[in-house]
């Protein structure tokens, strides 16, 4: 029963996709923006904490990386909130050519919908990428943060 309703609002949201001439993002767009993404706060990152990389070696790298944790989770998740609620697009999306819309009003998402999405990216990416092979499993292409925030990652053209 369970599985008939979630099938029946894929199928709604669909339809209204349709209506409105919106197409899904494909899984590859959004592979290779989720690659220019973490390019981009890689390098942020390194900027911001140039100094205390400056003339260490691996595993003193490996160390400064596992004591850095928590600003690199807090740097992913700030990009990735203000990115998609103001823009309703990351960097990577934005190259991309696609967008993060809330299901219901096929527009960019609130700011409390942003942040869900963010923290549930992490999870995903910390649970070896399980969130985003969800995206194989569903008509609407959606990873677990996009089903935690009720979104879809559209084209735009």
């Amino acid at each position: 029963m369970a599985n008939a309703k979630r099938a029946q609002m894929s199928r709604s949201v669909i339809d209204r996709l349709e209506n409105e001439n919106i197409t899904l993002a494909s899984v590859g767009k959004r592979a290779v923006a989720w690659g220019i993404d973490k390019f981009l706060l890689s390098a942020l990152f390194f900027v911001i904490y140039y100094d205390k990389f400056d003339g260490i070696d691996f595993e003193q790298t490996v160390v400064l990386l596992a004591n850095l944790t928590l600003q690199i989770v807090l740097l992913d998740v700030i990009y990735q909130t203000f990115f998609t609620w103001y823009c309703g697009a990351t960097m990577g999306k934005i190259a991309m050519k696609i967008v993060c819309v809330d299901v219901n009003l096929l527009d960019k998402p609130s700011f409390l919908n942003s942040l869900v999405r963010a923290f549930m990216r992490i999870v995903s990416e910390n649970l070896c990428f399980l969130g985003f092979a969800w995206a194989f499993s569903n008509p609407l292409f959606q990873t677990w943060q996009d089903k935690a925030a009720k979104t879809v990652v559209i084209d735009v053209y």
